[in-house]
């Protein structure tokens, strides 16, 4: 039984001297085996601790030896183990907390003497010097040749990239990766993203631009990156489309998507209140979605898009009169703010309410509204704007809903009373 952590060891007699410990943990391995007396020729189980500074480790005795054991942060790779001779504290940190409990259910044993059969012992000899180097943090791997194939990525890693390697998939071996908080996979081949992704409870940052991305999916937007993630780089890529999910992930604040295949914007872009940087350059974008007036960015960078300039005389009307009795019941749920779901409605209609769009009268249209285009100066949402096109312009044209005609009619007189003035 072996264990890779932080070990301080607390003499508790050295207050009585006047001394103090030093405090300072060192990365060791701890092993629990059995070894032969020269004098009695028993065989005892021990606790071996290896450090850098002491790799032929030291030894202490475990059967009757330990007072108690301290757990109570056992989940976090934290515990102290209490040895009765010599009076010292043995406090472990920055353990699997897995690995951490079957080693600590192992000395529970050895302390007992019962069972030792079935103790998963080792031999206590000398460890290498890489198993009691300092825990990496960070790894860069910018050739195929260097890829990591028949080693695991050490699971301390908080910055990891991989980069002109031709991966065409994510590496499965990346989701043990509990602590990282950056994965640079830029200049790939990757054409998708598993789900599992998700599952990297720290990531704060996620790099994937010049890939073959087609996609990205929903079950991302509702994953843990939601609450983490803060930089988002997905440019040059195939992307025709992100899903309305996507605005899910409110922590953004960096976001690029340069260089896609992008026709549409997420319905509720401005549900990204902390987004301050965005790019989109170099896209299929004719319209910004009505929502990105709410946007309060720092750099907006737009250029290289077809937009074309807006005229609020054309418009597309889909309304009946009177209005259906589903789509009065969806605006009601919208503006009444009702919980909804596909347990308590049906998914078409959960669907339709998730990119339901609001009038300028604050009320909501789902599947009846007029639709038309203004122009919007995209300076009122950004402090920097990048020129949308050759001819040094920053205005782009953002879409608009109307719930009825009385609101449409309305919003023209406005158009109007400005054109004469």
């Amino acid at each position: 039984m072996k264990l890779q952590c932080d070990v301080e060891l607390i003499n508790r007699l050295l207050p009585t001297y006047g001394m103090k410990n030093r405090g300072k943990g060192a990365r060791a391995v701890l092993s629990i085996g059995r070894h032969v007396d020269k004098t009695t020729h028993r065989n005892t189980i021990y606790l071996m601790i290896c450090t850098a500074k002491d790799r032929s480790g030291s030894k202490y005795k475990l059967k009757e030896n330990i007072e108690t054991f301290f757990t109570r942060f056992v989940e976090e790779g934290k515990a102290t183990v209490r040895l009765r001779d010599p009076s010292l504290d043995i406090c472990l940190s920055k353990a699997d907390a897995n690995g951490l409990k079957n080693f600590l259910s192992a000395a529970r044993l050895a302390h007992r003497g019962s069972d030792t059969d079935s103790l998963p012992l080792s031999t206590l000899t000398p460890v290498r010097a890489r198993d009691v180097e300092k825990p990496k943090k960070k790894l860069t791997v910018v050739s195929k040749k260097d890829y990591p194939l028949t080693s695991n990525f050490p699971y301390s890693l908080e910055q990891l990239q991989v980069s002109y390697c031709k991966l065409s998939r994510v590496d499965m071996r990346m989701f043990s990766l509990k602590a990282l908080r950056r994965l640079d996979l830029s200049n790939n081949h990757i054409k998708k993203l598993p789900a599992t992704i998700g599952d990297l409870g720290c990531l704060a940052e996620l790099i994937l631009h010049n890939n073959h991305l087609e996609s990205f999916s929903d079950a991302l937007c509702l994953s843990s990156l939601q609450r983490t993630l803060q930089h988002l780089d997905l440019s040059q890529n195939r992307l025709r489309a992100l899903p309305s999910q996507f605005c899910q992930l409110r922590e953004l604040i960096n976001l690029k998507l340069d260089d896609n295949k992008l026709v549409w914007l997420p319905f509720r872009v401005g549900h990204l209140s902390k987004l301050r940087f965005l790019s989109a350059a170099h896209n299929q974008l004719a319209l910004l979605p009505g929502d990105f007036r709410k946007l309060t960015l720092e750099n907006l960078d737009l250029f290289g898009n077809p937009f074309t300039p807006p005229n609020p005389l054309d418009h597309t009307m889909q309304l009946t009169f009177p209005l259906t009795l589903q789509e009065m019941a969806s605006r009601a749920v919208a503006d009444l703010r009702i919980p909804y779901g596909p347990r308590l409605i049906p998914f078409h209609l959960c669907r339709d309410l998730d990119v339901a769009e609001i009038c300028d009268c604050g009320r909501t249209c789902v599947n009846y509204y007029i639709r038309t285009a203004v122009s919007i100066n995209l300076h009122l949402v950004s402090h920097t704007v990048v020129l949308v096109d050759d001819m040094g312009g920053t205005d782009a044209p953002l879409q608009r809903h109307f719930c009825s005609l009385s609101c449409y009619s309305e919003f023209l007189d406005q158009c109007l009373q400005r054109g004469l003035r």
